[in-house]
């Protein structure tokens, strides 16, 4: 036992005292006694204010909390938020004497019918460390906050009697140290409390090993206690410890998660158990699930809800399993900690692969040991045996999950003796899985080789080198880094991983926005890094995900939906291929539709009549007969596959996938299923440009019509009779500044573009005159104190519908920049209320981002068309419009088409919004026509922008037409 009152343990390198082994997580007969809801709760701001009374407190004085719950989230103290440091010195294994303690009360009474049962307090997850109390008894204490611990309390309790429980928790400890993961700092007891009645006769660890191969499986059940397995779909009726032979049976997979139910019955009580067969090789260098090479569609999940954090409902854990099935999404790992082992039997019953994952990070120590750096905990000989203890109790706990298909022994911890220890300690225990660690530069240790953020040109370079890192499968633990305005460049993986099969996929960074639901200045906002007037933090950076903190999807979750998808659907004219990326599936459970529209115009409709497909294969079908009839310009036809029946994560309906194929294009057919976007920023349309956060009015067009320059002087721009003002334009200008994405700012690209001068353009209007029949304005937009600029020629012309048309051309000028964020061409209307379009829709679209957009006629209000993304950014950029009409005014592309995005703010306005709420309407619509505009990528953390997707400096072009339709 522990010091009941100096608290050494709490700078104690063990794992725990006075706790029970790690055991199975097990649907058994024990009685229970839930303890969650209200305890008495008293915090005090450091453990040496933390009175000596929990022998026998005292909570007459004492508030009340919720467990589960963070007492941050419950008004004691505040949250923080880092990414890598630590908010407290190094110096394991100290921690400050400010170190918040929170202490726990909670009386129960011992049901009195548990007469002759071992009583068990059981804690889910505590954090960081903690001691408990029992009716005046120090019992114990434990650490390993996202991992469970018992205590034996029947030699302390009396059944029919009261027994008082008080618990402390500490903020910071030795065990902190090892627990650097990339989130918020939150405490307290935030997952569920029991105390559970245990018959002495009735097992308590039981380890399933159930295999596949070719039809056949094998079962074996090992128990502490010794009985008889029945599994009576199967006709099994067999001994514990005994392997058996299953003839025949269906395997477990994510995409089909068959699972049996079976029965551990002994004479001190049942064990329910869920089996799945199946079995997890590595052939050839391609890890396989019963023979079958895994793709691992796959996201990192952090445990997280806006207001409740880290203590999650079993609903919580449901919508995040059912939005990963509807997605199409077939993996999880559990970052950067063992997740509630309710998750874990919802991705078995649902179906999804998971990579379980050691509470374990040092980040804040860096990767490898430097002087005068102390060592990394990995290769401090004093964590050892804590850290082999947490990977024990991980894999004893989630043992019998088929849906576990990795154990990882943890993140972003260097290298060092002690994860050697972890890895064989989880071999010696559990031969059937391989284990993974990213941080194993080299491959010495583990099974398979990981790697975070990899450059497109280094996954070729290991897909066409089967030997490298020891021949093993490649995973990318980590990718397409979900920030802001993000991922870009996600078909570009998929090509690969689809070409080389050791290439197996990976895992988005990551599945949602850890924004804390609080108000500020009396507006509700989602808090990030910083905004709890945290000394250390890391910002926005812990709003990285595909979901929104509420869980909507983002559009950088419909674009991974989209790349991702099991079938990919092309063809041209002389019919439709269709290819089947399911693992096991083929696709006869979907139904196939088809709609042809003409310049977004719906023309025809119906189903289309498509063969059982087999995994890997394609087929082609014909197209309908009216489908190819009457092929006008702009016939695009779209095929959908949808489910036929319902099934447990998604109605009847269901889209799982789409393919567009256009008629009448040049080329025959053009596919935007989810393949590599040929399209670059620096392509034909592509060139020089500069916008202005304040942006200069200088107005093209317009008799007598003046504008202000930024140095404050008029400019005329003249006018010969075309006046777009008539047109409701105000202050059109050239355009290339964009309120930077998180991909811009945190790897500094930003910085270049302000060095630049792009976000303070000015513009001086060097001749206006009638040439060859247009009334032609030639202006210069450049930067003060810089030498260089962009030349654009704005030729106007009336066209015989009454239309204005403008023909733009912009030249680089001097030592301009290599690269710019945009390109375009910027102008006000009086306030907007609708917006309808054609082209890319219904979300936002980028260069490279741009799977899930398909052509279409479209329309939105404005606010709609927004991304509310957690800290403001550009965003709402439709690529590819043809025309779009803002209430009376309609723009058309003639014949280049352009990128359309429409706010009622400026991007200034934009770029200095540090949350959603900062952006407030007011009487004018901000409207930008795009030539092009740099992409998205994943630098916040990650590859620089891949080349083709930089928007290069170069001459460019655009020409559009203004009206106002009579209709």
């Amino acid at each position: 036992m522990p010091v009941t009152y100096d608290h050494s343990y709490v700078e104690d390198f063990a794992s725990g005292a006075g706790v029970l082994s790690p055991r199975a997580w097990l649907d058994d007969d024990a009685a229970r006694v839930p303890l969650s809801g209200e305890w008495s709760f008293r915090l005090s701001p450091s453990l040496a204010e933390a009175p000596d009374d929990l022998l026998d407190p005292d909570v007459s004085g004492w508030d009340t909390i919720a467990v589960p719950g963070h007492w941050q989230l419950s008004g004691y103290g505040a949250p923080a938020y880092t990414n890598i440091d630590y908010p407290f010195p190094v110096d394991p294994p100290h921690v400050p004497t400010a170190n918040p303690t929170g202490d726990y009360v909670r009386t129960v009474t011992v049901p009195s019918d548990w007469d002759g049962r071992r009583v068990i307090l059981r804690f889910e997850g505590v954090d960081s460390r903690f001691a408990v109390f029992v009716n005046g008894e120090s019992i114990g204490w434990s650490s390993g906050s996202r991992l469970p611990s018992e205590f034996d309390l029947t030699e302390l309790v009396a059944p029919g009697n009261e027994a008082k429980i008080a618990v402390r928790v500490h903020q910071w400890s030795a065990g902190s140290y090892v627990e650097d993961q990339d989130m918020w700092w939150l405490s307290g007891i935030f997952r569920e409390v029991n105390l559970l009645g245990l018959n002495p006769q009735a097992p308590t660890d039981v380890f399933v090993h159930a295999t596949y191969v070719d039809g056949t499986g094998t079962l074996k059940v090992d128990s502490d206690v010794p009985g008889t397995v029945v599994v009576e779909e199967l006709g099994l009726e067999f001994p514990t410890g005994f392997e058996t032979p299953v003839p025949s049976v269906e395997p477990w997979s994510a995409e089909s998660p068959r699972l049996y139910d079976a029965v551990l019955r002994t004479g001190g009580g049942d064990v329910r158990l869920r089996i799945g067969f199946r079995t997890i090789a590595i052939v050839d260098g391609v890890l396989t699930v019963n023979g079958n090479r895994v793709l691992f569609n796959g996201v990192n999940r952090h445990e997280f809800h806006p207001d409740r954090g880290r203590a999650l409902t079993e609903q919580d854990m449901l919508d995040d399993v059912l939005i990963m099935k509807r997605a199409g999404i077939n993996a999880v790992r559990t970052s950067h900690y063992p997740p509630h082992p309710h998750f874990l039997d919802l991705c078995d019953q649902y179906g999804l692969y998971v990579v379980d994952e050691c509470d374990l990070e040092t980040h804040g120590f860096g990767y490898e040991p430097q002087p005068p750096k102390l060592p990394n905990p990995v290769m401090d000989p004093r964590f050892e045996a804590d850290l082999v203890e947490r990977m024990r109790r991980m894999v004893e706990r989630d043992k019998n999950h088929p849906s576990i298909v990795l154990w990882s022994l943890g993140n972003e911890c260097g290298m060092g003796e002690n994860l050697k220890s972890m890895y064989a300690f989880t071999h010696d225990r559990d031969p059937s899985r391989p284990v993974h660690y990213e941080r194993d530069t080299h491959a010495e240790f583990v099974d398979v080789y990981s790697q975070m953020y990899t450059s497109l040109e280094k996954v070729t370079e290991i897909g066409e080198d089967p030997t490298s890192y020891r021949g093993l499968p490649f995973i990318l633990c980590e990718y397409g880094h979900a920030m802001g305005n993000g991922p870009g460049g996600l078909s570009d993986y998929r090509a690969l991983f689809d070409k080389y099969p050791r290439c197996q996929g990976g895992f988005i960074w990551e599945f949602i926005d850890h924004g804390l639901r609080t108000t500020k200045d009396g507006r509700e906002i989602y808090a990030y890094g910083g905004d709890f007037g945290e000394e250390i933090h890391d910002g926005n950076f812990v709003c990285d995900g595909l979901l929104f903190p509420d869980r909507t999807p983002s559009p950088g979750m419909h674009e991974y939906i989209k790349v991702i998808e099991p079938l990919v659907i092309a063809g041209d004219t002389t019919g439709i291929t269709i290819t089947n990326r399911y693992e096991v599936l083929d696709t006869s459970h979907l139904t196939f539709r088809i709609v042809t529209e003409v310049g977004g115009e719906r023309v025809g409709s119906g189903t289309l009549a498509v063969p059982a497909i087999a995994p890997g294969q394609t087929v082609t079908v014909e197209l309908p007969p009216a489908a190819t009839a009457d092929v006008q310009p702009e016939t695009w036809v779209t095929v959908t596959a949808e489910l036929t029946e319902s099934t447990p994560w998604a109605e009847a309906g269901h889209r799982v996938a789409w393919g567009q194929l256009r008629l009448d294009h040049p080329t025959g057919a053009r596919h935007i299923a989810g393949t590599a976007s040929s399209a670059s920023a620096s392509a034909a349309v592509a060139g020089a440009a500069a916008t202005s956060s304040l942006p200069a009015e200088a107005v093209v067009g317009g008799e007598a019509r003046h504008a202000r320059s930024d140095a404050g002087e008029d400019v005329s721009a003249g006018a010969n009779g075309i006046d777009v003002g008539s047109l409701g334009v105000r202050n059109l200008r050239l355009d290339v500044w964009r309120a930077p994405i998180d991909n811009d700012v945190i790897p500094g690209v930003s910085n270049a573009w302000l060095e630049a001068g792009l976000h303070r353009v000015q513009h001086r209007v060097v001749s206006a005159g009638l040439v060859d029949g247009a009334w032609e304005v030639v202006t210069r937009t450049a930067p003060p104190a810089l030498q260089w600029g962009l030349v654009a020629t704005w030729r106007w012309t009336h066209a015989q519908d009454g239309s204005v048309v403008l023909d733009l051309s912009v030249e680089p000028d001097g030592q301009y920049p290599a690269a710019l964020p945009r390109l375009g061409i910027t102008f006000e209307l009086p306030k907007v209320s609708q917006v309808e379009w054609f082209g890319t829709g219904p979300g936002e679209a980028y260069v490279d981002t741009r799977a899930a957009a398909a052509v279409g006629k479209y329309s939105a209000t404005v606010e709609q068309l927004q991304t509310p993304y957690v800290r403001p950014q550009e965003n709402g950029h439709r690529i590819d419009t043809r025309w779009a009409q803002l209430d009376s005014l309609r723009v058309e592309a003639a014949p280049d088409l352009f990128g359309l995005t429409v706010r009622d703010w400026t991007t200034a306005d934009l770029a200095k919004a540090k949350h959603a709420p900062d952006l407030v309407a007011g009487d004018t619509t901000y409207v930008t026509l795009d030539l092009a505009q740099a992409g998205i990528g994943s630098n916040s953390c990650g590859p620089v922008l891949p080349a083709q997707y930089q928007l290069k400096t170069a001459p460019a072009s655009l020409s559009v037409k203004f009206s106002v339709p009579t209709d």
